[in-house]
């Protein structure tokens, strides 16, 4: 996984707990306390992972509430100031899930080793949207996340439903 995820957890822990508590995340995740990230390392998955179980642990939240908290973060303060120019011209959460797959190829292609996850869509009607999931990583829980931040991000209520181990389907109630 690429440093800019835990770049983007070190500063929502920074900014709501503080930069003592990241450090206490770092340790209890097995990590010196004063680890960087750097946005183009290549970071171990397994790192990634223990610093969300940290986070879960250290803070008392349940794995499914560290996701939403990463997500909403991610979407909805972190990507649009580090990525300002891939929010221009998207006037809505449909807008920004529909062009994810560009948009992680646009980020991505002049970095090595990226392996953002890839997207299929599915319309059921004008207002659900079924959106697949395709990383081997498995992270459903942390996309639910994000797209929890989207909604939030463009004041759209988002009904959110995992319906399979790599699909989840999405209501627009606009």
């Amino acid at each position: 996984m690429k440093g800019v995820i835990l770049d983007a957890v070190k500063d929502l822990i920074v900014d709501n707990f503080g930069l003592e508590k990241w450090m206490d995340i770092l340790e209890n995740a097995g990590l010196p306390r004063t680890a960087v990230f750097s946005v183009r390392d290549d970071v171990p998955d397994e790192t990634v992972l223990k610093v969300v179980k940290s986070i879960s642990n250290t803070l008392n939240l349940s794995p499914e509430e560290v996701a939403d908290a990463f997500g909403e973060y991610w979407a909805s303060i972190y990507t649009p100031k580090v990525y300002k120019p891939y929010y221009r011209g998207i006037q809505s959460a449909k807008e920004l899930l529909l062009k994810m797959n560009e948009i992680h190829r646009k980020v991505t292609e002049n970095i090595p080793n990226a392996h953002p996850p890839v997207f299929k869509y599915r319309w059921e009607g004008s207002n659900v949207l079924i959106m697949k999931y395709i990383s081997p990583r498995g992270l459903v829980e942390i996309f639910m996340g994000v797209l929890k931040g989207v909604g939030k991000f463009f004041k759209t209520t988002l009904e959110i439903e995992r319906i399979s181990q790599d699909e989840v389907r999405i209501e627009f109630k606009e």
